[in-house]
């Protein structure tokens, strides 16, 4: 598969699927969705950013960069008081792929070791790409692969990896993001909802890939699972800016905000569903990097923030967005997450 990442930054074990899928709207694939069909059969037609959208993430990429990098370190130093420096890097198409990159390079620039990295696909509801799977597991032994995400909003992908691990023996289903504010891993750079720039965005920080697509006429029974390139946005391909602007603020020793709030994001969820009659837990996304997901990709029925962070610049981007689309935003009390989008359920419409 190609992307506009270096092999040597990354190889991704997925099936170029470009020119056999045609994307669709949102509001085509919600329709579709809801009335049954999986979201990984069909692919979405990319949102572009208009100018006032692109100043606000850069001005998130500048002020929150440090932060970021801060969090890739200090994930690093717990990946190596755990795992050790032998370990391979398997990022989760296609959040995880930049963090896999920024982690593999903290691990060169801090502990000089040139670790591998692949990234693959899972899909919730239909498993991890058991090819994908076999292909490194035959390369390389199964208690040295380490699963990468970017962050964990209520914890979906990561039951769905242990799930999915039960039959291979060895291979862990611990998870390592960069934010981790629902407590399900201790393999995190912090466990407060922070800001993640390469969320604000899709493929052009993405190295131009797709979402992971599973549909039965177009991936065989051989096949890695299926993504697409999307040559046409060359131009606004910002995927190597991002790991540039978070590698430039790299430092040997990071701080830890011990930031730790009791209980697990999934009770917050549920107290969600229930205060706005929400029927379907999974039309509740929260966290910074869901909620903005749920604009870009999804139909969003509301945006919820916590009143402490009503002006707050890391926010910045998902009001742009949310004013753009015309999505209300509530401010509710939250104590995992800072915010949280909850998806239109189109049979109420």
């Amino acid at each position: 598969m190609r992307s506009s990442y270096s092999s040597e930054d990354v190889k991704l074990l997925l099936k170029d699927i470009s020119g056999l899928v045609k994307p669709q709207s949102t509001q085509e694939r919600e329709k579709l969705i809801q009335s049954g069909k999986h979201y990984s059969e069909m692919l979405p037609i990319e949102y572009v950013p208009s100018e006032k959208y692109m100043r606000v993430y850069k001005e998130a990429l500048i002020n929150y960069s440090k932060p970021v990098a801060n969090a890739v370190g200090l994930l690093s130093d717990k990946i190596v008081k755990a795992r050790g420096r032998d370990v391979v890097l398997i990022s989760l198409a296609r959040a995880g792929i930049p963090v896999g990159i920024l982690i593999k390079r903290y691990l060169k620039y801090k502990y000089k070791t040139d670790v591998p990295h692949y990234s693959i696909s899972i899909i919730r509801g239909r498993g991890i790409d058991e090819n994908a799977m076999r292909y490194l597991l035959e390369r390389y032994e199964a208690k040295k692969l380490l699963f990468v995400d970017g962050w964990i909003g209520k914890g979906a992908i990561l039951n769905e990896l242990k799930k999915v691990l039960e039959k291979y023996e060895g291979v862990s289903s611990e998870i390592a993001v960069i934010a981790d504010p629902a407590n399900v891993t201790k393999l995190c750079g912090t466990h407060e909802d922070i800001l993640i720039p390469s969320s604000c965005l899709n493929s052009t920080v993405s190295g131009l890939v797709s979402r992971t697509f599973l549909r039965s006429d177009i991936i065989g029974a051989n096949d890695f699972h299926g993504a697409m390139y999307y040559a046409e946005l060359e131009s606004s391909d910002l995927s190597y800016d991002f790991i540039r602007q978070i590698e430039d603020k790299f430092e040997i020793e990071n701080k830890d905000d011990k930031k730790y709030i009791e209980g697990r994001g999934i009770d917050e969820v549920e107290k969600i569903a229930k205060d706005f009659n929400v029927k379907d837990i999974n039309f509740i996304k929260p966290g910074i990097g869901e909620a903005t997901r749920v604009l870009l990709r999804r139909l969003p029925w509301k945006i919820l923030i916590d009143e402490r962070y009503k002006d707050d610049a890391q926010l910045g981007h998902l009001v742009r967005l949310a004013k753009e689309k015309d999505v209300p935003i509530e401010y509710y009390p939250l104590l995992h997450y800072k915010c949280c989008g909850i998806i239109k359920d189109i049979s109420d419409v």
